[in-house]
């Protein structure tokens, strides 16, 4: 394998675990703390709620989300970060200034 590709690798794996459209708005909506399906729903907007279950899946399968299912009537489901997936919340706060940057530089180019 070239050297090259061994530098690589490492973003591309990144990428497939938080990568796409919701799930880095997902987990830099749950570094703020526990939060319900609902209020997930209301942080990151314009996803469907059968969306959202499928990307907790996800992130939840890669050890990154934790579920909690409260016995209240109905079932109170609350998610939070995983100590592994805090591991990302400075990667997340570095993106969210570099897109405050950007968008500040686009604005500023018009």
């Amino acid at each position: 394998m070239n050297e090259n590709k061994l530098q690589i690798q490492p973003v591309m794996d990144a990428l497939e675990i938080i990568g796409g459209k919701w799930k880095f708005s997902i987990l830099f909506s749950l570094c703020s703390g526990k939060k319900r399906f609902k209020d997930l729903l209301h942080d990151i907007g314009r996803i469907t709620p059968k969306m959202l279950s499928s990307e907790l899946k996800h992130l939840e399968c890669n050890g990154l989300v934790s579920r909690t299912a409260i016995p209240t009537v109905p079932v109170t489901v609350e998610y939070e970060m995983t100590e592994y997936g805090k591991t990302l919340e400075p990667v997340l706060r570095h993106i969210q200034e570099w897109g405050k940057a950007h968008r500040h530089r686009i604005i500023n180019i018009k």
